[in-house]
């Protein structure tokens, strides 16, 4: 496993373009592959999380071919369309990848066994499995629902109405993907309305999906079986989970200012730079442009004096991911930054509040938490960074990057271990932070 040393720097600055939207790349090859006919994809994510996806659905009798950087094509042979008894899908560390592909598995006549690396192991699957057995679909959990997981599928499948305790997109788009296959309407009811990319990608491509807010402020999502869908190409935008890291390096760095081009601000993925606004952050979205279906715009960042606040729990489907990088903004924050109603980090590709709060205590910040809430202690300009220490990753690669980024306003250096998973979300990303000027090294 490697190492990554993070150093001080200043005065970050630059234009920079940041990977494709994993959660976008992971639709355009998995509905897709549901479309009748040939699509091309641009700007796909070319991570080890969506290798993993493309790889899987090869499989499963789909042809991918990759035509030039970044661009592929994609045969769908039609909804319910996955083929073949004796599939293993190793899905490495990609648990939406998982997740997803269950659904889909879930609505086609096919057998396919899900493992994955030890992190994605240890994560749970029984919201994802216990809706899928509703469908029809016959499932093994061999490890107390945990992968390995056999799935037997069916070629048309149950039309369910499922109310979802957590709002969760990876529950909801698995049971949409399941519901292609169904020959009358599937509606999911979850709590708050969780990320939409793949409604708006079934729509994109013809699928009629209807969302309500209902009287008691839960969402109601409900997707007619059968659709047509449309071979349409796919433009893929630049994932705002990515374009977080250079954006709070840059806003609690000296000096500095940054752009990320062509970032996805989906009003559901854009929680964290409401909350940094919030804070104080000068943020501005420029270029603002919808392409198949998404909003995006380039986002601007410079230095920022902070200020602590209390992120409510009715944000956090819209900044799931963004947690970390948001504690490490918080350090520089004067006054208490609450996290609330975050038990999920729990369930990521660790327990992302135990290693927050453990990493930041090494470095002398204070920072404690509760069962679903985490507090930072910020000091504002007066806050201090040792350095000086190694943080363990722990397998998960926003971990890894978040404090790469906090190194950036270390007095001395900080040491990230395992950080071969941050290319499961952001290939080159190392080149890219030193782009705009962070002194990062392999050791």
């Amino acid at each position: 496993m490697n190492s990554i040393i993070s150093n001080k720097s200043s005065n970050l600055s630059g234009e920079i373009i940041v990977p494709g939207d994993k959660s976008i790349s992971h639709r355009s090859l998995i509905i897709g592959s549901a479309v009748t006919g040939k699509i091309t994809i641009k700007n796909l994510l070319e991570s080890e999380d969506v290798f993993a996806t493309a790889n899987a659905l090869r499989q499963m009798g789909v042809t991918i071919n990759k035509l030039s950087n970044n661009k592929w094509e994609v045969f769908g042979n039609g909804i319910g369309s996955l083929s073949g008894k004796n599939n293993m899908l190793d899905m490495g560390n990609s648990g939406t990848g998982a997740r997803l592909l269950m659904g889909l598995v879930a609505g086609s006549d096919v057998e396919a066994t899900f493992i994955g690396d030890e992190s994605l192991s240890k994560r749970p699957m029984k919201r994802i499995t216990l809706p899928l057995i509703e469908t029809g679909a016959i499932i093994e959990n061999i490890n107390n629902d945990r992968l390995p997981i056999k799935i037997k599928g069916s070629k048309i499948t149950l039309p369910i109405e499922y109310e979802s305790s957590i709002s969760s997109a990876q529950v909801k788009s698995s049971i949409l993907l399941a519901g292609l296959s169904s020959l009358g309407s599937t509606t999911i009811v979850e709590p708050s309305l969780s990320r939409d990319h793949t409604e708006r990608m079934l729509t994109y491509f013809g699928a009629k999906i209807e969302t309500t807010k209902l009287k008691n402020s839960t969402w109601k999502i409900t997707l007619d079986g059968i659709p047509t869908l449309i071979p349409l190409d796919i433009d893929v935008p630049s994932d705002p989970s990515s374009a977080s890291f250079p954006i709070v390096s840059a806003i609690i760095t000296p000096n500095s200012k940054v752009k990320v081009m062509n970032v996805c601000i989906n009003e559901l993925r854009i929680g964290l730079y409401k909350t940094l606004i919030e804070m104080g952050a000068n943020i501005k979205f420029n270029n603002t442009r919808k392409i198949n279906g998404e909003f995006i715009a380039d986002i601007t960042a410079e230095t920022s004096k902070l200020k602590g606040i209390t992120v409510p729990k009715s944000r956090v489907a819209s900044m799931i991911d963004e947690y970390p990088i948001l504690a490490v903004a918080a350090i520089k924050a004067k006054g208490d930054t609450i996290m609330e109603g975050v038990e999920e980090l729990r369930y990521k590709e660790t327990d992302r509040i135990k290693a927050i709060c453990e990493g930041l205590q090494k470095l002398g910040i204070e920072a404690t938490n509760t069962k679903d809430t985490m507090v930072v202690i910020g000091k504002g300009s007066k806050t201090k960074v040792n350095g000086n220490v190694q943080i363990n990753s722990n397998l998960d690669h926003r971990i890894a990057m978040s404090f790469l980024c906090l190194g950036l306003i270390s007095e001395n250096p900080i040491i990230v271990e395992d950080t071969d998973t941050i290319n499961s979300s952001f290939p080159f990303f190392l080149e890219k932070m030193k782009e705009i000027g962070a002194k990062f090294q392999q050791s």
